[in-house]
């Protein structure tokens, strides 16, 4: 968390209740470095914030915070002043404060007021990740993947690199429904999802593309590297038998690859389209392989 407070005695006290409850902190002095810290990528979720305040004080401080929301990242702020009106009560709230302390701080208030503040932000953090998520696999969910190749392919685009798309379907799966039961299917989706992250780099994405379906994004990847990569992917997920409740369940995957390399004008659709057909002919292959197309070229290539 931050604590931003000018007042040196303010400063010292209140980091001392903090440092006694091992809450880690950040002391700022001044509203603009704050202000300037607040803008990472990093930034704390958790903000003491004094309304007097050098270079930016509290309250415009607060509305530019506020501002950071559009952007998915919520920060919980706490006012601290000494001003005891109703009506300042109503100022700080309508610039975006969540709760309004008046000094000099209670510790016990001040804890509660921290503990409710964090609470509040892990059921917002819950609930971000539940609406990008796959509740199973915790992968990200068809509607995420798709936006992130939206962003990913048009970020490669300004860039001038290439892009890679790999649609995975799981071998066989309604076999494994039938025969061993839906839980069993279940344990199988979640341990694949696992495996088709283990070689993939900070940046590369994965989600639940629908059912027993996966789309992998490999930025900065052409379709030879993209290809070679996703044999390696599906050699992870057909090495070791997947251990269910029931039996013991050799999963493997089919794989189909797409990339834009020098095609700058495509689309999603298209990436997608590529990679579908490609899926197709890795299981009209006999499964477990991966089958590329060439979206440059137009013409399909094969690969084991």
């Amino acid at each position: 968390m931050m604590l931003v407070e000018d007042s040196v005695v303010e400063r010292r006290q209140v980091g001392n209740y903090l440092s006694g409850w091992r809450i880690e902190f950040l002391p700022i002095a001044d509203g603009k470095d704050a202000w300037d810290l607040l803008q990472a990528p990093d930034a704390p979720s958790l903000v003491l914030l004094d309304w007097a305040l050098p270079g930016l004080d509290g309250i415009e401080l607060c509305r530019r915070i506020r501002t950071l929301g559009a952007n998915g990242a919520y920060i919980y702020v706490v006012m601290l002043t000494a001003n005891e009106k109703k009506q300042d009560l109503l100022t700080a709230m309508a610039a975006g404060a969540d709760d309004y302390l008046v000094k000099p701080v209670d510790p016990e208030e001040l804890r509660a007021r921290l503990m409710v503040g964090k609470r509040i932000l892990e059921l917002q953090q819950s609930m971000r990740f539940a609406a990008t998520h796959d509740f199973l696999t915790r992968l990200l969910n068809r509607a995420e993947i798709l936006a992130s190749l939206k962003r990913e392919l048009s970020r490669c685009q300004r860039d001038g690199q290439p892009i890679a798309a790999i649609l995975a379907d799981l071998d066989h799966f309604k076999l494994i429904n039938d025969s061993l039961g839906h839980a069993a299917g279940d344990t199988v989706l979640k341990e694949v999802a696992h495996r088709l992250q283990l070689d993939l780099r900070n940046y590369d994405l994965v989600g639940r593309y629908g059912g027993e379906e996966f789309l992998i994004l490999l930025p900065n990847c052409g379709l030879t590297t993209g290809t070679r990569r996703a044999d390696e992917i599906r050699s992870l997920v057909a090495k070791d038998a997947i251990i269910t409740t029931f039996a013991a369940v050799s999963a493997t995957v089919s794989m189909g690859v797409s990339a834009s390399d020098n095609a700058l004008d495509l689309t999603v659709e298209d990436l997608l389209h590529y990679a579908d057909q490609a899926l197709y002919e890795a299981k009209d292959s006999g499964r477990n392989c991966v089958r590329t197309f060439n979206a440059s070229a137009d013409t399909s290539k094969t690969f084991r």
